[in-house]
């Protein structure tokens, strides 16, 4: 008989408590892993999936994976800094002389401050710099939010393009003893990777009563505003970006089987079958990527998929009958698969022939992000009265600095 499964996440969204968000997640796993056992014994059971239990699956399925999603929501808005004023520290020069251009477009103190900082990253035709923790509050909640940045490594530079050479073969090394001779060893072979940054934008737009309100923090409103335009332009990035305008995404760079891995290119394993997940142990292949990778990446290695492909796998046992998809552990942490995080990245491709659907390895090593110091703000009263727009720019770039680190899953024949 048909059950009917009473999951409501966007109502629980509404109480903002995050325990009570969690304890509905981990009652919706549990009724799927009691679903898809049950589909899975019809399977073995040589009688075929039953509609009725397969929709059933389905269903809890994509509850569970909405009641995921309000949960990390839960999760953020506690982070989130409150844009009241209230009774903080006292406001530095630059934020009284920032808030001052925002609120009511007087540059003047903002222009002396600059010019006795001799700044040349700002201007009246490219707007002004947010004070240093408007700045640090967008990076901080760009790394809440933003999937590939969260697990990438993340380095400042004060000029457009990060220079980072690398050694493409090591010096010559060898075994000697104590009063033997110390042959020359060979030079190494250095190569060097650029990190251009590129201009990343954002322009929300403030009513006059909002700028008017004294206790608004005007500096967190646009911090706000402005980190989830960021992070969703990022997240394409990062995963599939060509480079022209923007950061390289790992997807970009050329994909070769593991056993013909060379620097420059990212390995894969392949499934074995075009499309899918192989029919009988699916979960070997996903073992056979873990183990393409070193051990010294696997100690910090993630798996990163959209949540199509995290659906699918979600379905996996082990060889004992156990799940390979495991919940968090609290609220406000990462689902795990064989034992390692699971990131969820949207920009990621869902299965498909050849599609290289799902990646493993230590990210940190692997992908290097890139921003430029420096957020700026240009005010703009004019192009939407009676709105006041601000144009919020900042630079990024980005790229894989390990070829090695990182493993695909690739749903191909070969």
């Amino acid at each position: 008989m048909k059950q009917d499964i009473s999951i409501a996440p966007e109502a629980k969204s509404a109480t903002g408590d995050v325990a009570e968000a969690f304890d509905d997640f981990m009652h919706a796993f549990d009724e799927f892993k009691q679903a898809n056992d049950e589909r899975l014994a019809q399977i073995e059971g040589r009688v075929g999936e039953d509609a009725v239990t397969v929709d059933k699956v389905e269903r809890i399925d994509r509850a569970l994976t909405e009641q995921k999603r309000v949960l990390d929501n839960l999760a953020r808005k506690q982070t989130r800094p409150a844009l009241g004023g209230g009774n903080g520290p006292e406001p530095s020069e630059h934020k009284r002389a920032f808030e001052g251009y925002v609120r009511r477009g007087d540059e003047r103190a903002i222009q002396a401050l600059e010019g006795k900082a001799m700044s040349v990253g700002s201007g009246p035709d490219g707007g002004y710099l947010v004070p240093p923790e408007t700045e640090a509050a967008i990076g901080a909640r760009l790394r809440d939010i933003s999937p590939i940045r969260a697990i990438a490594s993340v380095r400042q530079v004060s000029g457009s393009v990060l220079k980072k050479p690398y050694s493409i073969a090591g010096p010559a090394v060898g075994w000697v003893g104590e009063t033997a001779a110390r042959p020359e060893t060979a030079a190494s072979t250095l190569a060097e990777l650029q990190f251009p940054t590129m201009e990343l934008y954002a322009m929300p737009a403030a009513t006059p009563a909002l700028l008017e309100d004294s206790v608004v923090d005007i500096d967190q409103w646009i911090a706000s505003e402005v980190d989830a335009a960021f992070a969703e332009q990022e997240g394409t990035a990062f995963v599939a970006g060509d480079g022209v305008n923007k950061p390289t995404g790992f997807l970009n760079y050329s994909a070769v089987a593991e056993a013909s891995w060379s620097w420059g290119n990212i390995g894969y394993v392949a499934t074995g079958v075009a499309g899918a997940l192989p029919a009988s142990d699916p979960s070997d292949v996903l073992i056979d990527t873990v183990y393409a990778a070193k051990a010294g990446y696997r100690q910090n290695a993630s798996w990163v998929m959209n949540r199509k492909t995290q659906s699918t796998i979600r379905k996996l046992k082990d060889a004992d009958g156990n799940y390979i998809w495991q919940p968090p552990a609290t609220a406000g942490q990462r689902a795990s698969l064989m034992g390692f995080p699971l990131v969820e990245a949207e920009d990621m491709p869902d299965i498909g022939t050849d599609a290289l659907a799902v990646a493993f390895g230590d990210f940190r090593r692997g992908y290097l992000v890139v921003d430029r110091t420096g957020v700026s703000v240009l005010r703009d009263p004019y192009s939407a009265k009676p709105y006041v727009l601000f144009y919020t720019t900042k630079r990024v770039g980005g790229g894989m600095q390990d070829f090695d680190a990182i493993k695909f899953l690739k749903f191909g024949v070969s």
